[in-house]
């Protein structure tokens, strides 16, 4: 390949959705339906526990923090899926397709830390009770909380300036909805033997998230079984099983979606693990923190009296 060749390719174009053409707008609104769900249903969740004070505890901080990330992690790819689904020409330029890769990942990186996090806090809470307040003191939920966006924003940040120095010369379709590391990667003038390594790295780190969230659950489950009564367990299982929930759900998807190494699936199985990755996984959030919560939910009504009231004092 001659060097005047290394810069042809500008943009890449998304092969993920071939079935669709024909049929877009059916699965448009839908799409649409469900970006509108999650990033109303998240920001409720967020005002409702900023705004209700019986809910300024470390637990729903931490709640709030991962609402806050899923309004933007679903941000940095859905909006271009839509608008891919009503464009006849699905592409996206090299930097924009950088920008979307970083800010998914890393909001994706920061979800998983405060996964983490929240598995401790409530290891601490159902372990160590008497000790929670001492331990989860709200400078040490912030600190906590701030370093998750932190750290989940800088470790990328390497591996995202090394790909913008990569040549891309030859194919330009990306066979995903969304830019993606390795499918990126892939496109790359130049020795692809890189993509095992960010392989190996990305797999080993969701591993070690998962067991460390996992064997935290596990001590957790075996303290609640401990408990005599069965109205204690019940109760001691409510304020944990939506976290256990969330992180099944999330890890679940991540795992099929990254945890595949050499595997290569059909391309409709591979669209069907990334909609669930990018879309299903972060759909059923609000649901679980809101309508499996008692608290959730009378704050969220306490929050739409609110309005109402405002709205009747405005008029």
């Amino acid at each position: 390949m001659e060097k005047g060749n290394l810069s042809a390719v500008t943009e890449f174009i998304f092969t993920g959705f071939p079935q669709l053409q024909d049929g877009s707008l059916l699965y448009f609104f839908p799409l649409l339906f469900i970006y509108t769900f999650i990033v109303i249903g998240n920001l409720l969740i967020f005002f409702a526990v900023r705004l209700d004070t019986h809910l300024h505890n470390p637990m729903y901080n931490f709640i709030s923090i991962f609402s806050f990330l899923e309004i933007w992690y679903t941000t940095a790819t859905i909006p271009k899926m839509l608008s891919n689904l009503i464009s006849e020409q699905k592409t996206i330029s090299i930097p924009g397709c950088l920008l979307q890769m970083y800010f998914f990942h890393s909001l994706g990186n920061s979800e998983g830390i405060l996964l983490i996090t929240m598995a401790i806090d409530r290891y601490v809470a159902i372990c160590s009770p008497l000790r929670y307040q001492m331990i989860m003191t709200p400078r040490l939920c912030a600190q906590l909380s701030a370093s998750s966006c932190i750290f989940g924003f800088l470790i990328l940040l390497p591996e995202i300036v090394m790909i913008s120095t990569l040549p891309f010369c030859g194919p330009n379709q990306i066979h995903q909805i969304f830019c993606d590391l390795v499918p990126v990667l892939s496109l790359a003038c130049t020795d692809t033997s890189m993509i095992l390594v960010e392989d190996v790295i990305h797999a080993v780190a969701i591993i070690i998230t998962i067991l460390i969230i996992a064997l935290s659950y596990i001590r957790i489950v075996s303290v609640i079984l401990r408990i005599p009564s069965a109205e204690g367990r019940k109760k001691a299982f409510s304020t944990c099983a939506g976290h256990l929930t969330v992180f099944l759900i999330f890890f679940g998807s991540v795992s099929l979606m990254y945890l595949r190494f050499n595997a290569i699936y059909p391309p409709v199985l591979d669209t069907a693990i990334a909609l669930m990755f990018t879309v299903l996984a972060p759909f059923f959030n609000p649901i679980i923190y809101s309508l499996r919560n008692k608290e959730m939910k009378n704050a969220i009504k306490k929050l739409f009296c609110l309005q109402k009231a405002l709205n009747i004092c405005g008029g």
